[in-house]
């Protein structure tokens, strides 16, 4: 027997960069395998498949491809099986956020927004199911606070998290006994990049968290962990991780 086999393996989808590599650090830190998704970022997803790999032979490898390519997702999910054999869980992490104004919404927007935080989990999902299934694996599905208490400005990605929220829900029933599917719904943890949020707008989210503060990418992290790993009674939740934010929205 191949003692490696024994190590669950977890594909994390926009696992090179952020929250995503938090992730994968505290999975693979947890004993676990891990199947490091990119579009983008395949130089920062190999270096990441370095660390890991350094600490521990053979424990990750990089797989490139564009969620929003419905029909190449059963190839993703192969891919991970050829490399790794089998997959004990999911981690839908990867996601679009950018404002959306009524009145300037258009297909670009839909196609990007609804694809990567809904379309893609789903179709990624049912690629996985019956690996997961012969595994008695889990899924994760990282949503959002405002799934269900919207940010002015981006009603086209708080629906697609809403809806991500009820499809976690609704996988959650037809994946039982077999499959446990859950969701995390962050806070504020990383600001985006790209300066979507000001200082003085940073400041005010954060006064309204009942901590007081920003959270960090290995709050959810963990919480993540937990859910995949030892939480084998817990399934259809969402778990939100903000600070206390969404108690008093």
């Amino acid at each position: 027997m191949n003692p490696a086999a024994e190590l669950p393996v977890v594909l994390v989808t926009g696992g090179a960069r952020r929250v995503g590599a938090a992730i994968a650090r505290q999975l693979h830190d947890a004993g676990a395998r891990l199947a490091l998704h990119c579009r983008h970022s395949r130089v920062a997803a190999d270096a990441l498949a370095a660390e890991l790999n350094a600490l521990r032979p053979a424990s990750a490898a990089v797989f490139q491809a564009d969620l929003l390519d419905t029909a190449g997702l059963p190839g993703l999910v192969a891919d991970v099986v050829a490399h790794f054999g089998q997959i004990d869980g999911l981690v839908n992490n990867a996601s679009s956020f950018f404002p959306t104004a009524l009145g300037e919404i258009d297909e670009a927007a839909w196609v990007d927004l609804m694809g990567s935080n809904l379309k893609a989990p789903l179709f990624l999902t049912q690629a996985a199911a019956p690996w997961l299934a012969e595994r008695s694996g889990a899924v994760v599905n990282i949503v959002d606070i405002h799934a269900e208490r919207p940010l002015k400005g981006y009603p086209l990605y708080c629906a697609a998290k809403a809806g991500l929220v009820g499809l976690t829900r609704a996988l959650a029933i037809e994946m039982a006994p077999r499959v446990r599917v859950n969701g995390v719904a962050p806070g504020p943890i990383e600001w985006p990049s790209d300066g979507q949020f000001s200082p003085a707008e940073q400041e005010a989210i954060v006064a309204h968290t009942l901590l007081g503060r920003v959270g960090a990418p290995s709050d959810i992290a963990r919480t993540v962990r937990f859910l995949l790993f030892d939480a084998p009674y817990i399934t259809g939740q969402i778990i939100p991780v903000d600070g206390g934010r969404s108690a008093h929205l």
